[in-house]
């Protein structure tokens, strides 16, 4: 071997020293697009054993970095290029800040040298993240490559989750170390992680005797977990405490299946009259924002005492409610369990409280369930909603992980489709965000490969992100996209005869596409399934054969055009 062979095998590049700290770090995974300067990053995260899963769009990947760091409590890496690719990589950080989702964008970036000079896709980046970042780190030499990398990803997780960047300079990334010097900085630097940052607040033990105090003295005590309680893997600790009191419980919609849908103190179905009527409530990972009414009237008794369990100090603080408890969702959980275990309660099947929500989720079921034993035909959206959820339902345990996206399709979805384990829900979340479809099957694939995932999305959520399609393909993922095609955003043109005026009168309708689009070409041009259906028999067929195949499929469901209505907050009128 020559002097310069010898040279080059002993020395590392800043590339490959990324890689190594991601994989010593425990990173499997990465979601991304390729190009200068960090394509040969990818390259060497794959000989190390991480998945790299090539998007087209950043934006796409982005949403599947978050969902990843959602469904597996692990930060989500996005690796995107310089300039426009860390813009688009904003799109999925800004997600996961707003969900409290843990994740990382690692962008490229210009040669330090030539900042402030028009360098190739020059972007001051540290400041372009900084609305939706937690903790922004800039690599400014190859040496600084294992504390950067540590310290967004223990950052990530750290308190309440959330998005963080990682900044990494073209020249660094071209900068040599001998390979002895790499693994003595990586060692340096994993011993100096801030442990600190991953602690969970204690709460004290006299602020759980005062939650279980509330609970015991209630009339009409509810349990409200959200999304926030399904990271934290809060399913068993809910419900022990759920069936030990005989509390009736609401899930948001991302907490569905937590405990089963179909659970006897299941509230969901009665919704109006559960958070209308409640004196204490208990709510364990949720925010009192917009999906819950804020926690104030009219919507909930202007008389409900709340107690919130958040990992954020902050949040309770804003909330101002009866009794804050800072703590992971589990453990607190577990401790209100514990102690009322030692001073028993349970409200009984027979209690007036329980009964009233018994009573009203069955007259509720009932007229649901009558609208939905009808074969509509042009479907509207409760025909396929109810085969879909059939056939789903069929498929027994493990369940697949349902991603929904779209405003008809998504507020049916909701109500219909059943969950019945943990983490099988991915829609649009706390910021309505629409593209995430393709983006969240992807990353629900790939961190659950046991599970089929099925896509229920309505046409304008699909185009979002559509090319991602062939990414199913390419990686041959068990993902079965179901398009629920009315012909545009919400329906097509939905236009008073009035509103059609002025120069451009003509062209179509903002919401209207393309009507009876084949949207089940798309997948086939790179060699996947697709499938058009427009009768329950075809949407029975379709399901099965899709589902039997784990194969990627598009199955094209043709849906009445003046079916459904405008959708934007949500509308709950149970």
């Amino acid at each position: 071997m020559s002097d310069s062979d010898h040279q080059t095998l002993s020395t590392v590049d800043g590339n490959t020293f990324v890689a190594m700290c991601l994989a010593r770090a425990g990173v499997d995974r990465m979601f991304g697009v390729v190009g200068i300067p960090v394509t040969s990053l990818a390259n060497r995260s794959v000989g190390l054993g991480i998945r790299f899963i090539a998007f087209h769009n950043e934006q796409s990947a982005g949403y599947a970095a978050s969902a990843y760091g959602y469904l597996t409590g692990r930060p989500g890496i996005l690796l995107t290029v310089s300039g426009p690719g860390c813009v688009h990589g904003l799109a999925g950080l800004s997600n996961a800040t707003v969900n409290t989702w843990p994740m990382v964008l690692i962008s490229g970036s210009s040669d330090q040298k030539e900042m402030g000079r028009g360098d190739f896709q020059e972007l001051d980046q540290i400041e372009a993240v900084k609305p939706f970042s937690k903790y922004s780190a800039k690599a400014t030499d190859i040496t600084k490559i294992p504390s950067c990398v540590f310290s967004v990803l223990d950052w990530a997780i750290s308190g309440k989750p959330g998005g963080c960047y990682l900044d990494l300079p073209t020249d660094v990334l071209h900068q040599t170390i001998s390979d002895t010097e790499a693994h003595k900085l990586i060692d340096d630097a994993e011993s100096c992680r801030n442990k600190e940052l991953i602690a969970k607040p204690i709460v004290q033990h006299s602020e759980i005797e005062k939650a279980a105090a509330l609970l015991r003295k209630a009339e009409r005590p509810l349990i409200v977990f959200g999304k926030g309680a399904a990271f934290s893997r809060a399913e068993n600790a809910l419900k022990n405490l759920v069936e030990r009191t005989g509390i009736p419980f609401l899930p948001t919609p991302m907490a569905k299946g937590l405990l089963p849908d179909n659970h006897e103190l299941a509230a969901t179905a009665a919704r109006s009259l559960a958070i209308g009527k409640c004196d204490v409530a208990l709510i364990v990972g949720a925010r009192l924002n917009w999906l819950l009414h804020f926690g104030e009237p009219p919507k909930w008794s202007k008389d409900v005492k709340f107690i919130l369990v958040d990992v954020d100090k902050e949040e309770i603080e804003l909330r101002k409610p009866c009794l804050g408890l800072v703590g992971d969702a589990t453990k607190v959980v577990e401790m209100i369990h514990k102690e009322i275990k030692d001073d028993p309660f349970c409200l009984g099947k027979s209690h007036p409280w329980v009964e009233a929500l018994s009573k009203k989720s069955k007259e509720n079921v009932l007229k649901m369930e009558a609208q939905l034993a009808k074969d509509v035909v042009p479907f509207n959206f409760m025909t396929p909603m109810r085969i879909i959820r059939d056939a789903i339902l069929q498929l027994g345990s493990p369940a697949p992980i349902v991603v929904s996206e779209g405003a008809n399709t998504m507020d049916v979805g909701r109500s219909v489709l059943v969950q019945t384990e943990p983490r099988t829900r991915l829609d649009a979340g706390t910021w309505g965000t629409m593209g995430v479809g393709l983006g969240y099957c992807i990353a629900a694939a790939v961190a659950s490969p046991e599970r089929l995932v099925v896509a229920v999305e309505g046409d304008s959520g699909f185009g979002f992100s559509a090319m991602e399609v062939e990414t199913l393909v390419r990686y041959q993922l068990p993902v079965v996209v179901i398009v629920f095609n009315n012909g545009g955003v919400y329906g097509g043109d939905r236009r008073n005869p009035e509103e059609i005026t002025g120069p451009y009168k003509e062209d179509p309708a903002p919401t209207s596409f393309v009507p009876g689009a084949s949207y089940h070409l798309l997948i086939e041009a790179f060699g996947g399934k697709g499938y058009l259906v427009g009768t329950p028999d075809e949407l029975k067929s379709a399901l099965t054969e899709s589902f039997s195949a784990r194969k990627p499929a598009v199955i094209n469901v043709t849906i009445d055009p003046y079916a459904g209505a405008e959708s934007g907050r949500m509308q709950h009128k149970n």
